[in-house]
């Protein structure tokens, strides 16, 4: 069962195996999900994908799949067993539906008599108690009152539909697109390292029945630290400028590093590190604060992250004077450096779409000076960043 649909994920790249079909068909015998797509779609994504960077591609090949089918037929036999709508129809309808539904001829006489008047019908139908249409009595459509339908579109809104027979639309989720806030929390989740020294505290159920045992039956409730993520982060962002396009992406990290970080410190600079930088963008001329105390200030254990299109003149990076805003007495590249041989581990996430770097001759140089640890600000960019910040 459901070979085509293994097939097809296969096709548009979801990594799954037979194991994984195999599950799906034992859960299918358990009968978790009854004639319910929408039951069946997370029912079937949950055992087939095991990285949610595949979702958008499930997405599509469960649409492609289900679009593919020939016929309704298809679809009942796979997810409505028609035992299981008969006992549903007497428990929940009147004497007098019933009758009406066995006026039809039953379920098989009702599809049968769905795609014979879908192949008759040319114009779109509102009333009435024949055409496939809307607010009608026919038993084919959608916002109609038959008790036994087939809902055609829309959402419907009398409840009684067998069938929901309609374009699916699916969210995207890839490891090649940008980014929203909680999709950047996962993957800033593969820089972690837990340890138990929380002020705050847990329960903890193995010492608890431990303790209990000991005192033959007396409860005995203990409590752990609370794990956290001691991982310290500081945060460079780059804004203004070239940068005021990806707003809305920086905006959407700052706020998932904030969520996962609890060692975080975050700054702000204009195109490439210089002597100072600040923390507040409305206070930028007036209270700056001096890259070398930040050095000193925060040790070597702390992970540096770099946030910037990189794009600008060269000599920005190269030259004394180089910086747009002030005289820099010193090049950005020289600044680079110092970072370079006091924190081990720093990145550059870049906004701009990887495949344009090799235009730009201020991002080549960017790369060069942090060894080529540049990611882009994609799923797949920032889990790679993340995993090598967290070697």
């Amino acid at each position: 069962m459901f070979l085509s649909l293994f097939h097809t994920l296969k096709s548009t790249g979801v990594p799954c195996t037979l194991r994984e079909l195999l599950d799906l068909n034992a859960a299918l015998d358990k009968h978790l999900v009854f004639a319910d797509m929408q039951g069946f779609y997370y029912l079937s994504r949950a055992i087939l994908v095991k990285d949610e960077k595949h979702y958008d591609k499930f997405d599509r090949a469960f649409d492609i799949y289900f679009k593919g089918i020939e016929s309704i037929d298809d679809v009942l036999e796979m997810l409505i067993p028609e035992d299981w709508l008969k006992s549903e129809f007497q428990k929940f309808l009147t004497e007098e539906e019933l009758a009406e539904i066995e006026s039809l001829g039953g379920l098989e006489k009702l599809l049968e008599e769905f795609k014979k008047r879908i192949e008759e019908q040319k114009d779109r139908h509102e009333g009435g108690n024949k055409w496939v249409g809307t607010g009608g009595t026919s038993p084919f459509g959608n916002d109609g009152q038959h008790p036994e339908g087939i809902r055609v579109g829309g959402e419907g809104k009398q409840g009684k539909a067998v069938k929901v027979w309609e374009a699916r639309e699916f969210r995207n989720l890839d490891d090649n697109v940008e980014l929203g806030t909680r999709n950047i929390k996962l993957a800033l989740r593969r820089l972690r390292k837990m340890i138990r020294d929380s002020a705050e505290e847990e329960f903890d159920l193995d010492r608890t029945i431990g303790s209990t045992a000991k005192k033959a039956g007396m409860l005995d409730i203990k409590y752990k630290p609370e794990k956290r993520n001691a991982v310290k982060v500081l945060a460079f962002f780059d804004v203004g400028g070239s940068m005021d396009p990806h707003v809305k992406i920086c905006e959407e990290l700052f706020s998932a590093c904030k969520t996962e970080f609890k060692n975080l410190e975050y700054f702000y600079f204009h195109n490439f590190i210089y002597e100072t930088v600040w923390k507040d963008n409305r206070r930028r001329q007036n209270e700056r604060l001096y890259t070398e105390d930040l050095i000193h200030k925060y040790s070597s254990d702390y992970k540096i992250i770099f946030i910037g299109d990189a794009t600008m003149a060269p000599y920005e990076i190269t030259n004394p004077g180089g910086s747009i805003e002030h005289w820099n007495e010193e090049a950005g590249a020289i600044w680079m450096k110092r970072l370079m041989d006091v924190y081990q581990k720093v990145i550059w996430l870049n906004p701009v779409p990887q495949d344009h770097w090799e235009y730009s001759a201020s991002v080549e140089l960017t790369r060069s000076l942090i060894e080529d640890n540049m990611f882009p600000l994609t799923l797949r960019g920032l889990e790679e960043g993340m995993g090598f910040l967290g070697k």
